[in-house]
């Protein structure tokens, strides 16, 4: 038995709570450059699929400030 599903397309709330998400994921990327991200390029692209890589950063190197955005970037 072969279901069809239709995926519906993100409210504007989701959206909105996405595009947070990713501006603070580039923002603590800048933030938290010389203290974690130091090997990468500095004008390195952040993308939603590379939240994930700047969560671990923050969590390895960032000390308390840098747990905690990380914190909220997984919400």
């Amino acid at each position: 038995m072969n279901e069809t599903r239709t995926r519906i397309p993100p409210g504007p709330a989701e959206t909105d709570a996405r595009h947070c998400r990713l501006e603070l994921a580039r923002q603590a990327f800048k933030d938290f450059y010389a203290q974690c991200f130091w090997s990468y390029r500095p004008d390195a692209e952040i993308t939603e699929a590379k939240i994930p890589f700047v969560v671990r950063g923050l969590r390895e190197h960032g000390g308390l400030a840098g747990y905690r955005v990380a914190a909220e970037l997984c919400r």
